[in-house]
């Protein structure tokens, strides 16, 4: 898997569609923790969007077996779009709106590591986490979506217009606007991270 490090995004594809399934694992193994992150903030629910996440690579792996898959821009770019068109699809399905879950189910930050830090350092990250979550999910839909696809799965403004189907100002005024509203409920209830 070492080997797989150094390795584009493209070469992996490519070595893959030469039937090198180690490959497939490694570009699996670099990308998980941003789409799984991506879709767990978007429908709220662990089970769920471990099935979105499978759902996402049985999709990919279809696309590059059948030799649809074009490299028109980055992998994860276009790996984000199925893993949002997938989320769209699933609340078309159930018609309803996103549900929020709380108490003690595990979510999001399962993914970080708090492994070096000491008992007292984790307890104090997990509220700031928890508050941030809780802060999330109080914005309008569209604000949340795109300060997620910005912050947690690290795309540009440009991929988070493709993938919400907007222009890239609207995206940016999303971001803004959601932005001062997570400061002003900052400062109403006088949080600090």
């Amino acid at each position: 898997m070492k080997t797989f490090i150094k390795k584009t995004d493209h070469e992996l594809i490519n070595l893959f569609g030469e039937g090198n399934f180690d490959a497939l694992e490694a570009l699996v193994l670099r990308h998980k923790d941003k789409l799984y992150t991506s879709i767990l903030f978007l429908v709220k629910d662990k089970y769920l969007a471990e099935d979105i996440f499978q759902d996402v690579f049985i999709r990919i792996i279809d696309t590059l077996r059948g030799g649809r898959y074009t490299e028109e821009g980055k992998f994860l770019p276009w790996a984000m779009r199925i893993a949002h068109n997938l989320c769209v699809d699933h609340f078309r399905k159930v018609k309803r709106t996103p549900t929020i879950k709380t108490g003690d189910d595990k979510d999001i930050f399962e993914v970080l590591n708090f492994t070096e830090d000491g008992v007292d350092v984790r307890m104090m990250k997990r509220q700031s986490y928890d508050r941030v979550r809780e802060m999330l999910e109080r914005l309008p839909e569209d604000q949340r979506e795109v300060i997620i696809l910005r912050h947690y799965a690290d795309m540009s403004f440009k991929e988070i217009a493709s993938v919400t189907n907007c222009s890239i100002n609207t995206a940016l005024g999303r971001m803004r606007y959601g932005l001062i509203n997570l400061r002003k409920m900052m400062v109403q209830k006088q949080i600090a991270l």
